[in-house]
């Protein structure tokens, strides 16, 4: 590891950062004219010298590092990395215990006292997300203390630090076992076809976990149920698993349809009797409307930005129009499953957006439920800017 660095604490930032708050902001710190190297140990202080923090340097779209210690005296090494994966593994004691549930996340970054690092768990194989390259200085310690916290079968990895954390593309194995893929996983008794080497994607946003329970128990029952930005059609196996009279699944991505076919056949659904569409989702809501077809159930989990040859797509700004598109093909007493996992705005800020588009389309409605990040997502105690996940279930009222 490198020397330690000396990194000044902006007067205004320094009750935030004594009241926890994990980012190292640009603007929160005296940057030095010498260059410092990703991966860097700083230790911050406030303008006498006095002790604040530690952390690690490292670059990605928030900020320049994460606060790792507020122990002047506490190393980084293995043993601190076995201790903080050891303690975040035992928060999650019953996933590890399930039996219907073999897919949830092990590790949550800044909520297990780690920036920039993510571990997930897929039936015995983990996954580590690495989003910059200052945490990925510390890979050979990291994966010591991971094999030393944890009866690892296999590590894969996915390096997300590239221009505007883009995945890096390389092979993902780390260790132990290879995976004989696809790796069947079970959430809440679904099955689910998962590829840990196979690009930036696994198969599964593990984050939507309850959302799905939710579509399967309580909103698919003899319902039509339209899977928007589909991925590889998780939302319309819940659906299927519910009871759904039928289900249409839309994505952009010509592997939507192979992969959503997977997800199907691996739960003995019949992909036949379900509706694939590889097409652009707002060409869809067009062709939707010209031939009259209406849903029972609409769900919205579009990427936060997206771009296309004729159009760029920003929930940021884009979000009230693709809901007035999903109203004008909802039944009246649908439900919509809005989505987001856009972190630059909060939940208050996601039902402006909601009523803009019902006030637009002069329709009444009516919020059901609210989901944010399961409770293996944990995220740092009293700053809920870092609950990036934002669902609301919308009924129709007309």
């Amino acid at each position: 590891m490198e020397q330690i660095r000396e990194l000044y604490v902006n007067p205004k930032f320094i009750k935030q950062m004594t009241n926890g708050y994990p980012l190292i902001l640009k603007e929160a710190v005296d940057m030095p004219e010498v260059a410092i190297a990703e991966g860097t140990i700083v230790q911050l202080l406030d303008a006498q010298g006095g002790y604040i923090a530690t952390g690690y340097y490292g670059e990605q779209n928030k900020g320049i590092g994460w606060v790792l210690s507020r122990k002047q005296k506490e190393v980084i090494d293995v043993r601190f990395f076995t201790k903080k994966i050891r303690e975040a593994a035992e928060k999650r004691a019953d996933f590890f215990a399930s039996e219907d549930t073999t897919a949830f996340r092990v590790f949550n970054g800044e909520g297990d006292g780690v920036g920039g690092l993510t571990i997930d768990f897929f039936n015995g194989f983990y996954m580590v997300s690495w989003y910059s390259e200052g945490i990925y200085a510390f890979r050979d310690v990291v994966y010591e203390a991971l094999n030393k916290a944890l009866n690892t079968r296999g590590i894969y990895e996915k390096l997300r630090f590239n221009t505007n954390g883009q995945y890096v593309e390389q092979d993902d194995y780390v260790s132990g076992e290879k995976g004989d893929f696809p790796l069947i996983v079970l959430e809440n008794g679904m099955n689910f076809a998962v590829d840990l080497n196979d690009g930036a994607m696994t198969g599964i946003f593990l984050d939507q976990r309850n959302v799905r329970k939710a579509l399967r128990n309580q909103f698919s029952m003899d319902k039509t149920v339209l899977n928007t930005f589909s991925y590889t059609g998780a939302f319309s196996v819940a659906a299927a698993l519910g009871g759904a009279s039928g289900t249409t699944s839309v994505d952009l991505a010509k592997r939507s349809l192979s992969k959503t076919i997977e997800q199907f056949s691996v739960n003995e659904i019949d992909y036949e009797s379900q509706d694939i569409k590889v097409m652009n989702v707002f060409d869809y809501f067009s062709y939707a409307k010209r031939h009259d077809l209406k849903f029972d159930v609409v769900v919205l989990d579009p990427p936060s930005f997206a771009r296309t040859k004729k159009m760029t797509f920003s929930t940021a700004k884009d979000y009230p129009k693709l809901l007035t598109d999903a109203l004008a093909i909802t039944n009246d007493h649908g439900i919509i499953i809005a989505s987001t996992n856009n972190a630059s705005f909060d939940m208050k800020k996601f039902k402006t957006f909601i009523d803009k588009a019902f006030k637009d389309a002069d329709t009444q409605y009516k919020i059901i439920e609210q989901h944010q990040l399961p409770e293996d997502f944990v995220v740092p105690h009293n700053f809920p800017e870092f609950n990036y996940l934002k669902v609301v279930i919308i009924q129709v009222i007309n």
